[in-house]
């Protein structure tokens, strides 16, 4: 609890370090987010759900046929309501 709290101080302290905030907030989504290596795992994980690409170091993810689903250097496969949940988000520009 400590830890979170002292990386939301840091978000709003220092708001002219959007690295730190990027980083942060990625590690903070990937502790509270089931990730998977495969497709299929994260579908048997939720099977009710859409499977999509997280790029776990922006927090933005992509849906499949898309030009960046499971190719971005940090990801993995997450359940699309999870990842909303967490804070993540899609794409803005269709890729």
């Amino acid at each position: 609890m400590a830890i979170l709290l002292a990386v939301l101080f840091a978000l709003f302290a220092f708001p002219q370090a959007p690295q730190l905030h990027t980083n942060a907030t990625a590690a903070l989504v990937s502790a509270h987010l089931a990730l998977f290596s495969t497709e299929a795992a994260a579908q048997a994980h939720c099977p009710r759900d859409e499977v999509v690409w997280l790029n776990t170091r922006t927090g933005i993810y992509h849906e499949k046929g898309m030009r960046w689903y499971g190719r971005t250097k940090q990801g993995a496969y997450v359940c699309r309501r999870e990842a909303n949940a967490a804070g993540d988000r899609d794409t803005r520009n269709g890729q």
